[in-house]
């Protein structure tokens, strides 16, 4: 653990050359150590890099701050996306990540994904978005294009709605992503179905960085 880069985090260094590295954003009162071992499943090998968010709810780290339940500060997302960008550029040159990172969130960690996706365009090669919301709606859209993006949402999801599923979904298409959205029998909290669905994209990224 470290706190240098402005976040304290996880470094794992790759074990196989000419994958991704994962930036690894974990969900509401989680921490930098929670994805490790979600990340080593999904894309063995590969360089994982996973910081904590520096905001607190009730004692609880997230990535930024919300009003209510799904109602977010949007000022603080552009504050901490832009923060949490340069952490990432900032890490790339300290670990010599040859590329930008794809981003494997979580809940609150899947939204702040979604916003450096349309916030700052270029620091991600790609993300997968398990359980997320619309984080904003930038105007202009920004470039995405050709970005993958792999949405898992849940139909039994409790705090995330269809309707926000394919809100974000839209918006990112939008803006030029290549998006993909499965549905699964799932409430918010993540299982088996998650991980198949992410290995396979994280597969299909890295056999197209490599091509």
């Amino acid at each position: 653990m470290t706190t240098a880069l402005g976040f304290i985090h996880r470094f794992t260094p790759a074990t196989q050359a000419g994958l991704p590295p994962l930036l690894l954003l974990h969900g509401t009162g989680g921490n930098e150590g929670d994805l490790l071992p979600l990340g080593e499943r999904l894309l063995p090998g590969a360089a994982l890099l996973s910081p904590r968010g520096q905001v607190l709810e009730h004692g609880m780290p997230r990535f930024f701050r919300r009003l209510a339940e799904g109602v977010f500060d949007l000022d603080d997302v552009r504050r901490r996306a832009g923060e949490l960008a340069e952490f990432a550029t900032a890490a790339r040159s300290e670990y010599g990540l040859e590329r930008p990172p794809v981003a494997v969130g979580f809940s609150n960690g899947a939204n702040i994904a979604a916003a450096l996706l349309l916030l700052r365009p270029g620091v991600l090669s790609g993300a997968l978005l398990l359980r997320p919301m619309v984080p904003l709606v930038p105007d202009p859209l920004p470039s995405l294009d050709g970005v993958p993006v792999q949405i898992n949402a849940g139909l039994a999801d409790p705090i995330v709605t269809p309707e926000q599923s394919e809100a974000l979904g839209a918006l990112l298409r939008g803006a030029g992503a290549r998006v993909s959205l499965d549905w699964l029998e799932a409430g918010h909290n993540l299982g088996s179905k998650d991980l198949e669905i992410g290995a396979r994209f994280l597969a299909r990224v890295s056999r197209a960085a490599q091509d």
